[in-house]
């Protein structure tokens, strides 16, 4: 099942057996008067201390009258609120409180059990303890929140003292203080894990979502206003989140509307809604994502109805995913951190098994990741199933669907070893799979992201997500309409935690701040200017270039000591400065952007995460490349040119092309060595005409180990000395001139020579001087030879400082003419 709902308790195993087991005891091992009622036992309330409130029979004597409807008891399990709804049997008689329909009583429960009447009315009252964030010392005083059917909510303050060592009783309880939290609302949610309190009021026909965070120094505080496009004047009232309500008929959830509010630990804030429907052609539900300045209306098509299914739309907040379904008709998986295209949201419709594999019983989100289902009475901790939904990856054929899941999957941050492995594995069989964007660029960058954004919330905004900017294909099942909101009004000046987090994002919507996504535009303009500065001979400072490889190395001893496993391929094996310049100007570039836009996180923090980033990069690459690499059992030898390629090498060469083209694009570094072994498989397994096609085009990139290694290894046939020459010929200079001098063949001292006369004729002034020919090495009768020859005679002579500091072994005037001689003879067949 995509959902994982792992039970934190369940009534049927938890309770039922140790009620049978007393009520055995206390009848003489007879059952079956408890087995006729057990029907009774239900939870009534979950606390946020985890504490569960349930219900089998009656407690008091006055019960038998009355159906518990909200009960709630304090941090220190020593007082007891309880909401009960008069029984509609006749000839009974409320002895408490006659002609009331509702009480709601406060009970001292440690030890005396006396009970006090808060309220005695003919609407129904529910009852909430606020349960502060600090639990290390008993309370003097306790809070608890009434809320009536009469449109309001009121806070009392009950103080508590101890007597006689044990007793703990209410003090002054006849004038407990109140106050008033909130009145004339429609709406109200509890959010028992962070103590707040939202609710929506009507004004001049309008709905306003209003927030009242309860604080531990007894205050409370109203958050923000925001105004909801929905309308909720026909629509009734309705709790949320405040214990099960059986005064609702089940039958009857479908006539009303659904909504709900979510957050998370990164500042998001979502409201889900779903307005009441009478046709079952399609469904129609609505996200407010606050946090992103816009909400998204969904239309869904369902198809036949199917009568033995709930009719009840569900949203589950799954952290950073919200979930909605209706069994047997479709199933939502709304990416609440990055909402704006739909392909990172996964929707399902149809006959599919995962919509069939959905609980069919309605479920309640609590608080975090606590779902609650009241029919069987079972708490759940709800995530996505990480290993279901890779099993998915496999089969689907959409590649809406792929994308989508591919970041459900991701979205866990550090995945563990073996399901990243499984990842891998997917992605390496499904390079070319995907037709609407590239599956490495987007497996590359979604995992890369994952695996630091847990670090601060505030990453989203400052590091690509994704690798691609728009999505036009339509979602089959689905209609989709965007709509900007207005941003919700803080009512407060100074925050801290959470709703530091939700202001910060309101702020970057509210001011249109440009695009911050990191992006590799600079480090391109860097990193070929570098390049240029290398061929030229000009480099700047060395320190600069020093402190950009003192970044690489940083970069690549992290990867080294996060995976200590010796690698298969031949990578990180020799020095291949231009990736290592890559790599420590993203490093540079990425840690002044991080800087520049994340405000009180320590320098040494950011350094740790930039490493982190770089290295997960250039990690993601070798796995990819080993999982090829074991898959086709490929060996060290590879390397070796003087053997012919095999199916397995081709394979590998064809992932390598792939993902040099993923890089690419994204101007991405590659791991040092990767353009050594690209190289040495194309000249395995490319024809002499692709293969220069290929370096002319840039596909390969022919480095100093893979040319050198190919001279070496590669004898003198004319095929060989083919591809020698055509190879020498396409090497930068700097690089082609150590080449030539390893190749013992006329056709490289023919190169030296060129290089050598060109260097020499640069710097030539034709100037009148005495005729040397006859003293040349060779007495060959060929004038223009030997006036050519006495001509580098002289401007070597004329120049031998200058010549001697910059070194040419032993290349002169004299070794021209054995070169020319030699190249001539050659191509004259003599």
């Amino acid at each position: 099942m995509a959902l994982r709902l792992v039970a934190d308790f369940d009534l049927r195993k938890d309770v039922l057996p140790w009620l049978r087991a007393q009520r055995a005891a206390a009848r003489g091992g007879c059952t079956g008067v408890f087995e006729n009622n057990y029907e009774s036992l239900r939870i009534l309330n979950v606390e946020r201390n985890g504490n569960i409130i349930y219900t089998y029979k009656h407690l008091y004597t006055f019960e038998k009258d009355f159906q518990v409807v909200s009960c709630s008891v304090n941090s220190e399990r020593t007082l007891l609120a309880a909401s009960l709804v008069q029984s509609t049997k006749e000839g009974r008689k409320n002895e408490l409180q006659p002609g009331s329909k509702c009480l709601t009583l406060l009970v001292e429960i440690h030890p005396l059990n006396n009970v006090r009447v808060l309220k005695a009315v003919d609407s129904c009252i529910w009852v909430q303890f606020l349960y502060p964030h600090v639990d290390s010392h008993p309370l003097s005083e306790n809070h608890l929140l009434l809320i009536s059917e009469e449109k309001y909510i009121e806070q009392f303050h009950i103080q508590v003292i101890q007597e006689d060592g044990s007793r703990v009783v209410i003090k002054n309880s006849g004038h407990l203080p109140r106050q008033r939290v909130a009145e004339d609302f429609v709406w109200a949610q509890w959010d028992m894990s962070e103590q707040r309190l939202y609710y929506i009021d009507l004004k001049k026909s309008r709905s306003i979502l209003k927030c009242v965070q309860f604080c531990v120094d007894e205050n409370f505080n109203l958050m923000f206003e925001a105004p909801l496009d929905i309308s909720l004047s026909d629509s009734g009232f309705k709790l949320v989140n405040f214990g099960c309500d059986d005064l609702q008929d089940q039958e009857k959830l479908s006539k009303y509307l659904t909504l709900c509010v979510f957050t998370n630990h990164t500042g998001s804030l979502c409201v889900c809604y779903s307005p009441k429907f009478d046709s079952w052609e399609q469904i129609t539900y609505s996200v407010f994502y606050f946090h992103k300045g816009h909400s998204k209306t969904f239309t869904a098509a369902l198809g036949s109805a199917d009568s033995r299914v709930t009719k009840d739309i569900t949203f589950l907040n799954l952290d950073y995913y919200v979930a909605v379904y209706l069994p047997g008709h479709f199933f939502h998986l709304l990416n609440i951190q990055h909402p704006d295209l739909i392909c990172h949201s996964l929707f399902l419709t149809g006959n599919n098994e995962v919509i069939d594999m959905l609980p069919h019983h309605p479920l309640h989100s609590l608080s975090g990741s606590l779902v609650l289902d009241w029919c069987s009475g079972k708490l759940y901790r709800a995530s996505l199933n990480q290993s279901y939904l890779l099993e998915f990856l496999w089969n689907t054929r959409l590649d809406c669907e792929k994308m989508a899941v591919l970041h459900c999957v991701l979205s866990g941050g550090r995945s563990p070893p073996f399901l990243e492995a499984k990842i891998i594995q997917w992605v390496s069989e499904n390079i070319s799979a995907c037709h609407s964007f590239d599956l490495i660029q987007e497996f590359i960058i979604a995992s890369s992201y994952w695996c630091i954004y847990p670090e601060t919330s505030n990453l989203d905004k400052l590091l690509p997500y994704s690798s691609i900017l728009t999505w036009t294909t339509e979602i089959p099942g689905i209609t989709i309409v965007t709509e900007e909101i207005a941003l919700p009004l803080m009512k407060m000046h100074s925050f801290q935690g959470y709703w530091e987090k939700l202001n910060f994002h309101l702020e970057y919507v509210k001011y249109s701040k440009p695009h911050l996504h990191y992006h590799n535009s600079m480090v391109r303009r860097e990193w070929h200017s570098l390049i240029l500065e290398e061929t030229t001979g000009k480099r700047r400072s060395k320190v600069y270039v020093r402190n950009i490889l003192d970044n690489a190395i940083k970069v690549i001893s992290n990867l080294e000591a996060r995976n200590l496993e010796p690698r298969l391929t031949p990578l990180f094996q020799e020095e291949d400065n231009h990736q290592r310049l890559l790599v420590g100007l993203m490093a540079s570039e990425l840690k002044d952007h991080l800087l520049r836009h994340l405000q009180g996180i320590e320098k040494k923090k950011i350094e740790q995460m930039v490493l982190d980033y770089i290295s997960k990069l250039l990690d993601l690459i070798c796995q990819i490349l080993e999982t090829s690499w074991r898959k086709h059992n490929l060996h060290p030898w590879v390397l070796h040119f003087e053997r012919q390629a095999s199916a397995a090498e081709f394979a590998v060469f064809h992932i390598m092309t792939r993902i040099l083209e993923a890089t690419n694009s994204l101007f991405l570094p590659l791991p040092p060595g990767f353009h050594t072994l690209h190289t040495v498989l194309g000249v395995h397994c490319l024809p002499l005409h692709n293969l220069l096609h290929y370096i002319d085009n840039g596909v390969l990139l022919l480095t100093e180990t893979a040319v050198t290694r190919l001279m070496e290894d590669l004898d003198n046939t004319e095929k060989n000395e083919k591809l020698k020459f055509s190879i020498i010929v396409r090497l930068p200079p700097l690089i082609g001139q150590k080449i030539c001098r390893l190749w013992d063949h006329p056709m490289s001292s023919n190169i030296i020579s060129r290089n050598h006369v060109k260097r020499l004729l640069q710097k030539y002034n034709k100037q009148p001087r005495s005729s040397m020919i006859g003293n040349s090495s060779f007495s060959i009768e060929f004038l223009p030879l030997n006036y050519f020859i006495e001509t580098l005679t002289d401007i070597e002579s004329s120049s031998q400082a200058l010549y001697a500091l910059e070194g040419h072994d032993n290349v002169d005037a004299a070794f021209v003419e054995e070169a020319a001689l030699k190249h001539t003879a050659m191509l004259l067949g003599l």
